[in-house]
């Protein structure tokens, strides 16, 4: 199971498209506060439609309370539109921690701060957009890590 981390979400359809994605795949949702919504806002269980009951989501109040939980901090991966690694190039395994920063501006310094910069990834694009939108931006991630966690077992 992967876990999906989104920091600080803006945007509540974007946050329920990723939940029910997260549903389809098997994967964990992690939410850290501050939000630019109510969690019950209609448009998130729009967007989640009535997958969100089955989605295993929680909430942290900042960084730091999610960074307690984490086994491991070599298995957190930063998508960042500045970083020097592609995701193609990360060998994924169960378990671990897929980062998304907020829509309007993604992670901040100060968190990517906090892991290697191997651990700092981008998803390769035309120089012609700044960044992709980060519901798809994750649907790309976790299909490249479901895919390669997948190979074993086919």
């Amino acid at each position: 199971m992967l876990n999906i981390v989104l920091v600080e979400p803006e945007i509540p359809n974007n946050t329920g498209n990723i939940g029910r994605l997260c549903v389809g795949t098997e994967s964990r949702l992690h939410l850290i506060h501050p939000f630019g919504f109510v969690i019950n806002d209609k448009n998130l269980k729009r967007s989640g439609l009535d997958y969100w009951v089955h989605l295993e989501v929680t909430e942290y109040q900042n960084v730091a309370e999610w960074m307690k939980v984490i086994p491991d901090t070599s298995r957190v991966f930063l998508m960042s539109s500045h970083a020097e690694h592609s995701y193609l190039n990360i060998e994924f395994q169960d378990e671990d921690w897929l980062v998304f920063g907020k829509e309007s501006v993604g992670l901040s310094q100060e968190v990517l701060d906090l892991f290697a910069k191997e651990n700092q990834l981008k998803i390769p694009m035309s120089p012609l957009i700044r960044s992709f939108n980060i519901a798809n931006s994750v649907a790309f991630v976790v299909g490249e890590a479901r895919r390669q966690l997948s190979l074993g077992k086919i």
